[in-house]
């Protein structure tokens, strides 16, 4: 960090004043909630572009801000046009075309989460246990969100790994056993507006880098390894080819949208007919954010050969390196702080929304009378989920396989491969079948594990493996599924 001493000291005053701020809004909220139905979506009445926030924060996480910048500073060009331009692109048309639909039924049916929303919607309760059971998928992407913190606030305090992850997890899973969605819409807030303003600075921080223009940045990065500038990057695992980079990720960003902590937010709307003021917000906020993964470039003209006296650096670590290297201390210390919010926003939402799936479609299904104690088991639950995510994340921390995003992103897109037909259905057919909407679940499942572990495909042969190149195989497998069963059974029921 440049210019200081106090670097340690510095950051250390502000993140206990961010703990202070955040443990306020989760009194204030916690002493609002009486049922566990609060702790799910809240009974405050926030306005439609409050919740927008509470979205844009949620769905750009410290994988927007911390990671996948890493996979730009590793393999260029192409890397940016899959994540920074195809995948917001279409995830913002498919948020748009999904939420009206979900958010008219959800508040119909008085669905807290997505797994409720899927047994209500197709009337099986045991269509609502499978979906609260492959919700534990989702854990993947907490780790993510672990390490991409721990990697960040570790840098920063020039702390121990170990200790600062255990940290992150007491306090996160702590406050998060009272807080629930009336504190979450207020600290997303104020998570998205410092995310935004970070977003801008680290935008602008390889200003100096365009000196010469656009070619003259070109330039630089071709002197580096011209891979780095061509819209393929044949030596990378994630963007060999337009398949990857386009196709892929462009079914990938249609059905990202299914998880139950981006969906699910339109719920909290009390009134959906303010739902495009809800979208509004969210979508300008999320088109800055998504923008940060460009600063990998950055990074990559900041440390060309990846070391750091002569250390190199895992592919987490690049972002949180370029940070405390180039930023002064007034700006470094703010843009740790929205690093953190990136991180810290879409853990609240996953926290609360796994621990509400597991305590009332889990538990609550396998044992109906427990849901007399549901806000107390759900505190026993974020409990286990803190002891599970901990030790996961700290193996990732140690031994990645290349990012924990490879880790993560097999089990989120297992996750949304699999309810992809079901909320596509469910939105836009009247008459659907459980056993068809069942049956693309699976197959989605079958195909996206199948093609991954077992190496089918060209695409699978390599030490690291692109999760996203099987999971959007698996969704248009279990789409033409779902259709083929679909139109039998209408012809079924004709006869």
């Amino acid at each position: 960090m440049k210019d200081s001493q106090n670097w340690t000291l510095y950051i250390g005053i502000i993140l206990v004043l961010y703990a202070l701020v955040i443990l306020f809004f989760v009194v204030r909220g916690a002493l609002k909630a009486k049922s566990i139905s609060d702790y799910a979506v809240g009974n405050m009445g926030f306005p439609s572009w409050v919740v927008g926030l509470s979205l844009a924060a949620s769905m750009t996480s410290a994988a927007t801000f911390v990671i996948n910048p890493g996979f730009i500073a590793l393999y260029g060009v192409s890397g940016f046009i899959s994540f920074g331009i195809v995948m917001p692109i279409a995830a913002i048309i498919s948020l748009i075309v999904f939420t009206k639909g979900f958010a008219k039924y959800g508040s119909k049916v008085k669905a807290t989460t997505m797994a409720q929303w899927m047994g209500n919607r197709y009337n099986s309760n045991s269509y609502k246990f499978f979906f609260g059971v492959i919700a534990l998928l989702l854990i993947t992407f907490v780790v993510l969100i672990n390490v991409g913190l721990t990697q960040v606030i570790s840098k920063s305090l020039q702390a121990d790994p170990f200790y600062v992850l255990m940290g992150i997890t007491i306090f996160v899973f702590g406050y998060m056993m009272f807080g629930g969605a009336n504190s979450m819409v207020y600290t997303n807030t104020i998570q998205a507006i410092i995310m935004l303003i970070v977003a801008i600075m680290m935008l602008y921080s390889g200003r100096e880098f365009f000196e010469n223009g656009i070619s003259g940045f070109i330039d630089q990065l071709n002197a580096i390894d011209p891979k780095l500038t061509q819209t393929t990057n044949e030596s990378s695992f994630l963007f060999r080819d337009y398949f990857e980079i386009i196709f892929a990720q462009i079914v990938i960003g249609v059905a990202i949208v299914c998880q139950p902590h981006i969906i699910t937010k339109s719920l909290m709307l009390k009134d959906p007919s303010k739902v495009n003021l809800y979208l509004l917000s969210s979508i300008f906020f999320m088109s800055i954010y998504f923008l940060v993964v460009f600063v990998g470039l950055y990074a990559r003209l900041t440390f060309p050969d990846l070391t750091v006296d002569g250390k190199p650096l895992k592919m987490d670590e690049i972002i949180p390196t370029y940070v405390v290297t180039k930023f002064s201390v007034a700006a470094g210390v703010l843009v740790v702080v929205g690093l953190i919010s990136a991180g810290l926003s879409t853990l609240e939402s996953l926290i609360q929304s796994l621990s509400i799936t597991i305590t009332t479609d889990i538990i609550g299904t396998v044992a109906p009378k427990s849901k007399e104690k549901s806000f107390l088991i759900n505190k026993v639950v974020i409990v286990l989920l803190a002891v599970v995510s901990f030790i996961l994340s700290w193996e990732q921390i140690q031994h990645p396989a290349l990012s924990v995003a490879i880790f993560a992103q097999n089990g989120v897109y297992a996750y949304f491969a699999a309810a992809f037909v079901p909320v596509l259905f469910g939105t836009f057919f009247k008459e659907v079948p459980i056993k068809v909407v069942f049956t693309a679940s699976v197959v989605a499942l079958v195909s996206h594990f199948g093609i991954y572990y077992l190496r089918i495909t060209p695409y699978m042969q390599e030490t690291v493996n692109n999760p996203g190149v099987s999971a959007a195989i698996a969704i248009l497998t279990s789409l033409c599924t779902g259709l083929i069963f679909y139109k039998l059974s209408n012809k079924t029921a004709n006869i």
